[in-house]
């Protein structure tokens, strides 16, 4: 089995062990909570700590650091490798300790103005208090988030892997212990219980991020890990990195735009809206995270250590400068549009505040269709056949798996989301949200690798312009859909908003290598293998049997009968 298959095992095992724990966590949460006003609170109240979190572990820095980190390890060595990762971690950490203090400050305006303005006071101020909790925790997932970058730099994926499943273990600690007024009874024992409720959550998030942190500083010892207390802002691997850094942290902020929009808009639905979908894009991620994450995690140094014998032409610089500094503004003056301010249209003003989430979507489409052009008129890779074909072989993997695993999930979801605890309309509910986001499942894997492919060749401006087009289909979708649908509204128009972005970062990459990213035939045998599954388990769903083991078993025959068709990229995968 080659490294890459490996370390791909690797982090599907401990992905898919995160995952469980993670179900786990979510049905102990929904069984204590159900779908109430106070879950909603809690879910809301991560979305701007999240943001911070996500600059930092969610990809921002971790897909702009490992490339450089890469080419450092590869042309000077490991001990460069560690002088550019301290001052990179400096500075990254100065930035996030800024970023939460201002958040903190800020937290009853941005509530109360953008995040929920349709919850009533007594769930503002409780939005607030948790905000702010969750900052702390926010500090320690910086820390490990850097950790995770430089270890993966060193092609050291076990611990990076494990550290997630530690953050699950602390939350479980605060959903057994600090949340119930009662402890649980485990055999003759009685838990203890602090009688915290919606705030032991919290708490428990702050040890997860920990624990998340602490389980990664042996790698430190194992690679000869030394601190340098420097920053040096015109170092030039430090220029690289913000150089990539500046565009992905655009990207975060649109996929904040993202979540906002849709908070904004299911805060002013019933009850429970928010949570059904925090529990649908669970139940997606489940099988992104071990098949799209965990391929684009591996391929992301290899394919960084390939682009660094070629090269790639991006965008041309006047349009990266306008990028940097003129996206910020315009994403700004868009997001600031009240109703109020566009009475000047007379009869074209929006009434509602759905009609005027569409035309902040269409200033963004319109945004991101002028600057399309610029990317088509410039774009042109020189990395080498090796770049192209482990680039080819990872998107036929992830074909081959999620095409599949998409139509046996959507046939036998429902039982699994009984485990939740909901009542029969909030079991419905769920499930035909997670369907909606299911859809959408084949795009979001794509991404994983294809947006990484402009990343390892240093180019992080051309993902960002169709990010734009991204969040704009996303928030002119959810604006129509989630009046009609409700939540499963917003998990429709979030696969739709990303098969689009996943189809067009496909487009451009064969226009980089042209001739060279064929799929076809893969593509038409996963299709097969999905119908020849998906009704397969359809048939055994219908036998009176209890439910949740007629859907285990339904899945592992329809995953059996799918097998051979797709079995040409499971041996390429395992040969990678």
């Amino acid at each position: 089995m080659s490294h890459i298959a490996r370390s791909s095992l690797i982090i599907a095992i401990f992905f898919g062990l995160e995952k469980v724990l993670g179900m786990l966590r979510s049905i102990l949460i929904a069984q204590v909570f159900g779908l109430s006003s106070d879950l909603d609170v809690y879910n809301v109240a991560n979305n701007l700590p999240d943001l911070i979190f996500a600059l930092i572990i969610g990809g921002a820095l971790a897909i702009a650091l490992i490339p450089v980190l890469s080419e450092t390890r590869e042309k000077e060595g490991r001990p460069a490798l560690w002088d550019l990762f301290s001052r990179v971690a400096n500075l990254v950490f100065l930035v996030t300790g800024v970023l939460s203090i201002l958040v903190a400050i800020f937290a009853q305006p941005l509530v109360e103005r953008v995040i929920a303005p349709g919850f009533n006071s007594e769930q503002k101020l409780l939005v607030i208090e948790l905000m702010r909790l969750n900052l702390i925790a926010t500090l320690f997932f910086s820390l490990g988030g850097l950790l995770i970058s430089g270890l993966q730099a060193n092609q050291h994926f076990l611990l990076p892997a494990i550290a997630p499943s530690m953050y699950d273990l602390g939350a479980l600690f605060g959903i057994l212990f600090l949340v119930p007024e009662n402890g649980y009874q485990v055999g003759p024992l009685t838990l203890p219980a602090f009688g915290l409720g919606v705030r032991g959550l919290v708490y428990g998030t702050i040890l997860g991020a920990m624990l998340f942190f602490l389980i990664q500083l042996p790698g430190l010892v194992i690679y000869r890990f030394r601190w340098s207390p420097a920053i040096h802002l015109r170092h030039a691997g430090v220029l690289r990195v913000l150089h990539l850094l500046g565009p992905r942290i655009l990207m975060v902020l649109l996929i904040q735009v993202i979540f906002i929009a849709q908070d904004n808009l299911a805060s002013f639905l019933s009850t429970g809206t928010v949570t059904a979908l925090v529990y649908g894009w669970l139940i997606m991620q489940f099988p992104e995270t071990v098949i799209g994450t965990t391929i684009g995690t591996v391929f992301l140094p290899t394919l960084s250590e390939q682009a660094t014998r070629g090269g790639h032409q991006g965008i041309r610089p006047t349009v990266q400068r306008w990028l940097r500094w003129g996206l910020p503004v315009a994403l700004v003056l868009i997001m600031a549009i009240r109703g109020e301010d566009l009475a000047f249209l007379g009869p074209l003003a929006p009434e509602t505040n759905g009609a005027l989430w569409v035309i902040k979507g269409l200033l963004l489409a319109a945004l991101g269709l002028w600057l399309l052009p610029r990317v088509l008129q410039t774009l042109r890779a020189e990395a080498g056949n090796e770049f192209s074909q482990s680039l080819q072989r990872s998107l036929r993997a992830i074909l081959a798996l999620t095409i599949p695993v998409t139509a046996l999930l959507m046939v036998v979801v429902k039982p699994f989301v009984g485990l939740l605890g909901f009542e029969d309309a909030g079991q419905e509910l769920v499930a035909w949200t997670a369907r909606a986001f299911l859809l959408g499942l084949v795009g979001h894997s794509l991404l994983e690798v294809s947006m990484r492919a402009f990343y390892a060749q240093q180019d992080a401006y051309t993902p960002l312009i169709t990010y734009i087009l991204l969040a704009a289909a996303y928030i002119l979708g959810a604006a129509v859909l989630s009046p009609l649908m409700g939540a499963p509204g917003f998990g429709l128009a979030n696969s739709l908003a990303f098969t689009l972005e996943a189809l067009l970062l496909w487009y451009l990459l064969r226009r980089c290598f042209p001739g060279q990213l064929g799929v076809g035939s893969t593509l038409g045998r996963a299709l097969l293998s999905a119908l020849v599954g998906g009704l397969l388990a359809l048939g055994v769903m219908q036998l009176p049997f209890p439910a949740l083991p007629l859907a285990v078993g339904a899945a592992g025959l329809g995953g059996l009968a799918a097998l051979p068709f797709i079995w040409p990229e499971i041996k390429l995968l395992v040969n990678m």
